[in-house]
């Protein structure tokens, strides 16, 4: 619901939104019900479930928000501090992942006794750098030239080229997560294998889950933009997924650097 002081101030003015706090309620379930499905004291239905629940909500509140800009109530200064929350809300990612390889770093820079004082691990047999990972590799970089060039196409009116682009960027994401998924199967080792098992299933693993979320952003930018809802001097959503999708590439080049290539040597 507006205020009726709304025309009157460059922000959007709100008696209640209640979005951001069943999203963050339902961010606590997911993250319980995560550590007590690998606990074995649920079944993986729940997490699916509240994953589920967390990605509706999601969508229903970037709803509403589309809603405030067709109505009119997206202001210059508005779109300006939705840019700046969501580089900031990238930037808490990037603290993210760094603790991931601080983690990793630590280390295989100085390896343990535990593990044999050699990095990888004894008895561990990594992967292979030019063969799944590399090709991962590519199909993200390829995905954010193809985000890229849909983002150039709406803002010169290029619909049909913006959705062609776009919808071939959301084909990767989901190319890349099937690659990913197979690769896991195929590892001859697990997350219970020591200090490298962890740290690569819990880097690779997190990623993922971006993907994910970076590829349903962009299939929900899609499809808004087949509804033509969204127009060349407004479609901050689009930014955003671009903007985080683009995180997402760069973080993977660093885990391929670390992990794929640096960490076997």
């Amino acid at each position: 619901m507006f205020n009726s002081n709304n025309l009157l101030s460059p922000f959007v003015c709100l008696n209640s939104r209640f979005w951001p706090f069943y999203i963050s309620i339902n961010l606590l379930l997911v993250v319980i019900s995560f550590v007590l499905y690998i606990s074995n004291k649920l079944s993986v239905s729940y997490v699916l479930l509240s994953t589920l629940i967390l990605f509706t909500l999601i969508l229903l509140w970037w709803r509403d928000v589309i809603r405030e800009r067709i109505i009119g109530f997206h202001t210059s200064k508005l779109e300006l501090s939705f840019r700046f929350g969501i580089l900031w809300f990238i930037a808490s990612e990037v603290f993210f992942f760094i603790s991931f390889f601080w983690a990793f770093y630590d280390s295989s820079l100085a390896p343990s006794v535990d593990i044999g004082l050699s990095w990888p691990p004894i008895g561990v047999a990594p992967l292979r750098v030019y063969s799944v990972p590399l090709l991962n590799t590519v199909i993200l970089l390829s995905s954010g030239v193809t985000v890229t060039w849909s983002h150039h196409a709406l803002i010169n009116n290029f619909y049909s080229s913006s959705i062609y682009s776009l919808f071939i960027t959301v084909v990767l994401g989901i190319y890349f997560l099937s690659i990913q998924y197979e690769e896991y199967v195929e590892s001859s080792f697990s997350i219970a294998d020591g200090v490298y098992g962890s740290t690569f299933f819990i880097r690779t693993g997190f990623h993922g889950i971006h993907v994910i979320v970076g590829t349903s952003m962009l299939f929900y930018t899609l499809v808004h933009i087949g509804l033509a809802k969204l127009t060349y001097n407004h479609h901050f959503i689009f930014e955003a997924s671009a903007w985080y999708w683009h995180f997402v590439d760069v973080v993977w080049l660093f885990l391929f650097i670390s992990i794929y290539w640096w960490g076997r040597l």
